[in-house]
């Protein structure tokens, strides 16, 4: 390879592969040694004015497959054959760059390079404005390049054929009968029927306006529907809620109801007096709700309970008398809580204690004594206004100043604590919580049969 010279090489514009110029494109660039007939005929247009082919005039008929097939013969003979080289050269808008090439350039220098550069650039810019595609071309590109042009040739031919057939019917409809009146006729009649389409045209727009204004006016409606339908359904909602509340409201008040039924039925069955005044005994003492009344000697009961109990004792006595109307004679229970006493009617002023806080000045106290006398006298009057209403029943202990019997035993024990035994006075206290416990029973049978 040594002192040979290296010449220009293309590549294909479409592919990019370098191309080997055909030896007779060489020949016919090379300067000095152009051949005027074969660069005449690589320049001449695809149709010149000795073809069978016209450049000019070209009608759809005048279209065969003959001047096609001549056509893609003579482009074929145009383009440059092409095989691969181991040298490239990439090229854009007939940019290129050169690369070794060896053959018959051998013997140019740089200056006749150029030279080479320009001539061949030339020719090809020259066939890409005849051919309207962009050379050099390789083979491949090129035969590519003929399928897709005899592929629109194809289509063309089609086209022109359906023109033919096209003018061949109107020239067979038309018959040279026709005259210029028919033809007159012919336009007024088509005046007319264009008259009669713009009439319907415009009836057909005023009846679009019309249902456009119609359609406005519907549209407006179902807004107004749409606000009402949604301000029914705010109302609707509303009284859906109110509807819950008050459900809600009703089983409650419905719950309430059944619970205070039960709540009802449970009291109805129940004994208030019992219930409020527990009467029971707890040893020898007697209780009234579980304070103890009386105390003895081993048992020294405080005085705050014994006068709790006389005052719970008190009440329970005058609540007895006001369920039964009783009024009672010769003395006025006044239930005031571990003070209660009593009162006088005879002497208003004078007021009897069922409270004592011991020590030695009480033994010398005659008041206690009486106010107990007292109690148990007004015991007695509820008593006998029970026998009185029920004559078959009869009480355990008997009641009679002051003084308690056992009709068992025949013993009698004295209320008083005065010239007393605490065990006597315990044991009587305990007799009459008995009696007034047979009271409490009878009045609450009483009226709980009457109920």
């Amino acid at each position: 390879m040594a002192g040979e010279t290296v010449g220009p090489s293309f590549c294909c514009l479409k592919c990019g592969n370098p191309l080997k110029l055909d030896a007779s494109l060489v020949a016919a660039t090379t300067p000095g040694r152009v051949d005027s007939n074969l660069l005449q005929e690589i320049t001449a247009p695809l149709y010149n004015t000795g073809s069978n082919i016209p450049t000019s005039g070209l009608q759809p008929n005048d279209i065969t497959v003959e001047n096609i097939e001549y056509t893609n013969n003579h482009v074929k003979k145009s383009l440059l054959s092409s095989t691969t080289s181991s040298h490239t050269a990439v090229g854009s808008e007939m940019d290129f760059l050169l690369v070794g090439e060896v053959g018959a350039e051998q013997h140019f220098a740089s200056g006749g390079i150029e030279q080479l550069i320009r001539v061949r650039t030339q020719l090809f810019d020259f066939l890409s404005e005849q051919a309207e595609i962009d050379h050099p071309l390789c083979e491949d590109c090129a035969e590519t390049t003929l399928d897709m042009l005899g592929e629109e040739l194809k289509a063309a031919e089609d086209e022109c054929t359906s023109y033919k057939q096209y003018l061949d019917e109107l020239e067979v409809s038309s018959t040279p009968s026709d005259s210029e009146e028919d033809y007159e006729l012919t336009l007024k009649q088509l005046k007319e029927e264009e008259q009669l389409l713009l009439k319907k045209i415009s009836d057909i727009d005023g009846e679009c306006k019309n249902l456009d204004s119609e359609l406005l006016i519907e549209d407006g409606k179902q807004r107004d529907l749409k606000v009402e339908e949604q301000e029914l359904l705010r109302e609707y909602n509303e009284l859906k809620r109110q509807v819950f509340e008050l459900e809600t409201d009703y089983e409650s008040a419905e719950n309430q109801f059944k619970y205070a039924e039960v709540q009802l039925d449970r009291l109805v069955k129940l004994n208030p007096f019992n219930s409020t005044f527990h009467i029971w005994y707890s040893g020898h003492f007697g209780t009234i709700n579980g304070l103890r009344l009386g105390r003895l000697p081993n048992v020294p009961v405080e005085w705050n309970e014994i006068n709790t109990a006389w005052g719970q004792t008190v009440l329970l006595l005058d609540s007895l008398a006001r369920k039964l109307n009783l009024v009672f004679l010769r003395y006025r229970l006044v239930p005031y809580g571990s003070h209660s006493y009593i009162e006088c009617l005879s002497d208003r002023n004078k007021e009897l204690p069922l409270y004592c806080a011991g020590g030695y000045r009480f033994f010398w106290d005659k008041k206690f004594d009486q106010a107990m006398v007292a109690f148990l006298d007004c015991l007695s009057q509820f008593i006998g206004l029970i026998l009185k209403s029920d004559g078959h029943l009869k009480f355990p202990y008997e009641m009679k100043d002051g003084v308690l019997k056992d009709a068992n035993s025949c013993s009698s024990y004295s209320i008083k604590m005065q010239f007393n035994s605490e065990e006597q006075w315990t044991k009587a206290l305990k007799f009459m919580l008995t009696n007034l416990r047979w009271g409490v029973i009878w009045v609450s049978s009483k009226f709980a049969n009457n109920d």
